[in-house]
């Protein structure tokens, strides 16, 4: 876990050619290990941070032993990701 920010979001930080189903499994890991709800999985290595931004959400009618299928994932935009991380 790279950053975990106001103890809310847990942010996985990577820079790589394309981000793997191994990265995914890592921040999908870290939620259920911690039992936090949201994640960002964001890579530095493409032109525009927004197509490097995923967000995953440990959801409500997560049960033990089924698929992550169940994690719903969407990309950023510059303003949404600025009003999840915006200072209180």
């Amino acid at each position: 876990m790279d950053l975990l920010v106001e103890d809310i979001v847990i942010v996985e930080i990577k820079s790589v050619d394309a981000i793997s189903p191994v990265h995914q499994a890592q921040i999908i890991s870290y939620l259920k290990l911690s039992g936090k709800s949201l994640g960002l999985l964001i890579n530095f290595n493409v032109v525009h941070l927004k197509d490097g931004i995923k967000r995953f959400v440990n959801g409500i009618g997560w049960k033990e032993g089924q698929p992550f299928n169940h994690l719903r994932t969407r990309r950023f935009t510059k303003e949404s990701l600025m009003g999840v991380l915006r200072e209180p």
